[in-house]
């Protein structure tokens, strides 16, 4: 047992290593499942709310006020940028909801009473449009006291800057409208997704998506291993079959849990993605990492040839993910397909994960997901381990 550990932990290395020095595999394992939490993010998270982007002069009191009332809005969050080719740019490509430019005399244009023009720059979709109604709403209250000293010009013959502290006062005076709003019939799953940060509800789907989808993909490596005689040289050493086959699942579970933390470190440090607890997900994940290598090493053991190992593992792999909720979420599917999801991985493990994430849930709120799980796993490796037993002796 002393001197199979080390064996078993060699193999194992080797086999992460060879999968880590193929650059096409680092594409798939570091840069398109970031990639894509992005894209989604950028494109449908942040539910909870709004980013405009505002380019406004320096030591403008005015422009200070108006950002000030924009951001006093829970819906609306303000980012200030340096010009207005920028702020173009961030719209049109998403990345934030809207723009506003500020021309350079907004104060004094304001305080004279004078017309402004404001520039706003929109995206062609709902949320844009009702952003424009709260961008005018502010500047029609910042400058209600303006238009009406402006008024008043002609009735008392004075100039609109000098009414305009009259008009302030006035308005200060004057009771307060207060407009009380009760929202009946609240959805609660779409109070979920509204909690949720912009990049949290899709960092977990790919996270189950790519782990399954390279555990099967990476099954070619298996294939390989046996025909190019490196299992065969292997067991002509003092290395039993039991040894090659623990390394050989140990690499393969290696590259799932590598992944996964990867993932899950990168998503929590650079986009403040929320996990949930720490042990509760640590967890699933260990599990699920287990269940994608057994999955990759049945696949790795049926087929010859892979090129068709690879193509197969890409096929099901994404049927999986989008039949499981890892493309869109499990509350969204017809009850019928809700069914259906819950006959792979993905479905169970992102019914945990929402447990997990949305609703603070630990390892007792999701014990039965992760006993699922847990029991995919132990079969998948059984049946793997046989198969691969057999297709390495024959």
């Amino acid at each position: 047992m002393t001197r199979a550990l080390p064996n078993v932990l060699t193999i194992t290395r080797v086999e992460l290593l060879r999968f880590l020095r193929d650059r096409g595999n680092l594409f798939f394992v570091l840069i398109l499942p970031l990639a894509l939490i992005v894209f989604i993010g950028l494109q449908f998270g942040g539910a909870g709310g709004y980013e405009v982007g505002v380019v406004a002069p320096d030591d403008d009191p005015a422009a200070a006020e108006l950002i000030d009332r924009l951001d006093a809005s829970d819906s609306l969050t303000v980012v200030a940028l340096a010009d207005e080719e920028g702020l173009t740019s961030q719209v049109s490509r998403g990345v934030l909801s809207a723009g506003l430019v500020l021309p350079e005399d907004y104060a004094a244009a304001l305080a004279a009473a004078e017309p402004i023009r404001i520039g706003y720059l929109g995206r062609p979709d709902p949320g844009s449009r009702s952003l424009r109604t709260v961008v005018e709403a502010a500047v029609a209250d910042q400058s209600a006291a303006s238009e009406a000293a402006h008024l008043a010009t002609t009735a008392v013959g004075r100039p609109a800057a000098e009414l305009i502290p009259v008009a302030e006062q006035v308005r200060a005076d004057l009771p307060q409208v207060t407009v009380v709003t009760d929202t009946v019939g609240r959805d609660e799953v779409m109070a979920e997704f509204a909690a949720l940060g912009q990049f949290d509800l899709g960092a977990s789907g790919q996270l189950f998506l790519f782990v399954f989808l390279t555990s099967l993909a990476g099954s070619g490596a298996l294939i390989r291993t046996r025909q190019y005689g490196v299992a065969a040289r292997m067991l002509s050493t003092p290395t039993r079959l039991p040894v090659l086959l623990a390394g050989l699942a140990g690499g393969r579970f290696a590259i799932a849990a590598f992944q996964a933390v990867y993932i899950v470190a990168v998503t929590a440090v650079a986009f403040g993605v929320d996990w949930g607890d720490p042990l509760t997900t640590t967890l699933l994940i260990l599990i699920y990492s287990i269940l994608s290598a057994a999955a990759g090493m049945v696949l790795g053991s049926l087929f010859r040839n892979d090129s068709q190992a690879t193509g197969a593992g890409i096929g099901i792999g994404l049927v999986f993910a989008a039949l499981g909720g890892s493309m869109m979420a499990l509350e969204f599917f017809p009850e019928g397909m809700r069914r259906v999801a819950m006959l792979t991985p993905h479905g169970w493990a992102n019914t945990a994960m929402a447990e997990i994430v949305r609703r603070d849930g630990t390892i007792t709120d999701v014990a039965i997901e992760l006993g699922v799980l847990a029991a995919m796993a132990v079969g998948l490796l059984v049946l793997a381990t046989w198969l691969l037993r057999r297709a390495i002796t024959r």
